[in-house]
């Protein structure tokens, strides 16, 4: 009878202890996933805010900030870094006041820009934290995932928002 409460216990032991291991692995899958997806949507963002700079650019006629756009919107992986920061730089010496579509789009993309590098950067930051855990590596449950990598790019000031011009109500239906 005592043999099979060691039978038990150890039989207990083994199922908690694959029930952590599969919640680590799934919690390293899922962290990475998230990171992959959060570095997707930095580049959307971007892409996004080179093209609303081009455009607004080319309407006020900066030659700058085109050509800086265009560099952001053209630069391949190795040059990216690079490239948004000229472009961060260059919309730092312009004010954005028009009430155009163009500069609104252009303040609402520079925003999403700020806050979609601040959850890249926690998502990459969680991901590499998994990484380093001993049982991580000791089992090597991250090596099917790239590193994460961090997208070093000045902090873009966060614009303030420009209110979109206030629409004239139309004038009721008169009664016939």
């Amino acid at each position: 009878m005592p043999a099979m409460w060691w039978v038990l216990g150890a039989v207990a032991a083994v199922v908690l202890l694959a029930a952590y291991l599969g919640w680590t692995a799934h919690r390293v899958e899922r962290v990475h996933l998230r990171a992959q997806s959060a570095e997707r949507a930095l580049d959307a963002h971007l892409m996004r805010r080179a093209a609303a700079a081009a455009v607004v650019a080319e309407q006020g006629d900066i030659v700058e900030l085109y050509a800086a756009a265009r560099l952001a919107l053209d630069a391949g992986a190795d040059e990216r870094e690079s490239a948004e920061n000229d472009l961060t730089r260059q919309l730092q010496t312009i004010t954005l006041s028009g009430a155009d579509s163009a500069t609104r789009t252009l303040v609402a993309s520079s925003r999403r820009v700020v806050l979609a590098r601040q959850v890249h950067t926690d998502l990459v930051r969680d991901a590499l934290t998994a990484r380093r855990r001993l049982l991580v590596r000791a089992l090597r449950m991250a090596r099917r995932y790239p590193l994460p990598q961090y997208f070093d790019i000045e902090e873009p000031p966060m614009p303030p928002a420009i209110p979109a011009p206030a629409r004239v109500p139309a004038a009721p239906l008169e009664p016939v």
